[in-house]
């Protein structure tokens, strides 16, 4: 359960000003990095896709880069993400949480997003303009082997999209 909470966290808290979720070797580090090729795909050394054409969201992500990567079980993770907020982000904000192991879903739910940036040391109100932030997570290290993915759609208040992500085919091994 404590990877789900790690994992759900940092993709809510990227999706502010990005999310998270991304492809980890369980024992050893022969996995190359993992990238998203795609027009689609979030600046920087990460796994994650816009959901759709960002040019309309409220948060433009410049970049989200993860050390390591792939992540490690047991290891600590080090995010890096930078972003401009072209308005301010106000308490009421939510996100539309869903993770799957495979073709299970394990999370659907909706969550306050200013409750939950907090794991990421932000607070709301987020202001309009540049922000960046570089948080460690220390992994567990017994992870459950198998596909995850994880999708994020994020609103104001108001019903305006924030922004919408996803972290497909995050792949959990055992051995090389």
């Amino acid at each position: 359960m404590k990877l789900l909470s790690t994992a759900t966290t940092l993709l809510v808290c990227f999706a502010p000003l990005t999310v998270s979720g991304r492809s980890i070797a369980l024992f050893g580090s022969s996995q190359a990095p993992i990238q998203v090729d795609s027009a689609l795909s979030v600046p920087g050394d990460n796994p994650l896709n816009y959901c759709n054409d960002p040019s309309d969201y409220l948060v433009q992500i410049e970049s989200v880069d993860l050390a390591p990567n792939p992540p490690l079980p047991g290891k600590t993770l080090t995010i890096k993400a930078k972003g401009t907020f072209q308005e301010k982000i106000e308490q009421g904000a939510y996100v539309l949480l869903q993770v799957k192991f495979g073709l299970i879903t394990l999370i659907k739910q909706q969550a306050d997003l200013c409750e939950q940036i907090v794991n990421v040391d932000l607070k709301c109100p987020l202001e309009e303009g540049e922000m960046s932030f570089t948080k460690d997570v220390d992994l567990p290290a017994h992870i459950p082997p198998g596909k995850y993915s994880v999708h994020a759609d994020v609103f104001t208040k108001d019903d305006k999209r924030i922004t919408c992500l996803d972290a497909n085919n995050i792949e959990f091994k055992i051995g090389n």
